[in-house]
């Protein structure tokens, strides 16, 4: 069986799946990223599981180096949300697959960050000449430099152009069959209680943490309203963060 892991990375699950199918597993890693990929091999060679695993730098929409019916599965993880051409993508996948090939695909759903981004914005200039919340103000600032805050910006944001019923269109559309998708809706208490950790992350590769968005974007004075009002329900544990993840796979018709 050959896999084909899209947008590859650090090769965690190509490896994985090879620990779990043995020698008879071969894998090929694709990514945009030419480090990740140099990185991927040298953790392959270390591991001594370069000779199941060959390695292209390619995107997901245009998969070049992969001949026509050549892959057996095609799996993405948290890779084709970064795609601005999702349709293109699974077209591709469709093509490299084997008749009777399945993808499996695992990517976030983010479209609602940027919802509440917008309805921040909208609020924020309703207000605009009346006195008005400032801390909403300063909500709207940390959350508008992490997500689009526009309709057209969101419709054009590969992270935010999509949700679990168009990605579900798209395969369809892209021709495959025995579509099944999952979508999972977590809301459970912030990870962590730190304060330096919590300004130090940020809710995806393309965002700038916290902590830079503070210092870049705020004043001392806003600085210390913002974190009066958040630092306390993140040190006691009283905040909430919502994650959406959706599963989907789906098969090549073997006449296809």
């Amino acid at each position: 069986m050959t896999l084909a892991d899209v947008g590859a990375g650090e090769g965690i699950v190509a490896f994985r799946a090879i620990e779990r199918i043995g020698p008879s597993l071969q894998c090929v890693l694709t990514d945009v990223s030419a480090p990740m990929l140099r990185y991927a091999e040298a953790v392959a060679v270390q591991r001594n599981l370069h000779t199941q695993c060959t390695f292209h730098q390619c995107g997901a929409d245009a998969l070049t180096a992969l001949q026509d019916s050549s892959i057996d599965v095609v799996c993405t993880r948290a890779a084709l949300a970064y795609v601005a051409d999702k349709p293109a993508a699974l077209r591709e996948f469709l093509r490299v697959l084997k008749p009777g090939g399945r993808i499996s695909i695992c990517e976030p759903i983010l479209q609602d960050e940027a919802f509440y981004a917008r309805a921040l914005r909208r609020r924020v200039e309703s207000q605009a000449g009346a006195p008005s919340d400032r801390f909403l103000g300063l909500l709207h600032r940390w959350k508008a430099a992490q997500f689009p805050d526009t309709e057209e910006s969101c419709a054009e944001n590969p992270i935010t152009n999509y949700s679990e019923r168009s990605l579900l269109n798209y395969v369809r559309e892209a021709g495959f069959n025995e579509i099944h998708l999952q979508l999972e809706i977590d809301v459970r208490p912030t990870l962590t209680r730190s304060w330096d950790i919590f300004i130090g992350s940020s809710p995806h590769p393309w965002a700038p943490s916290l902590r830079r968005i503070l210092a870049e974007q705020f004043t001392a004075e806003e600085r210390q309203l913002f974190e009066s009002v958040v630092r306390p329900p993140i040190e006691s544990g009283t905040s909430f963060t919502t994650d959406r993840i959706v599963y989907l796979n789906a098969t090549k018709r073997c006449g296809g």
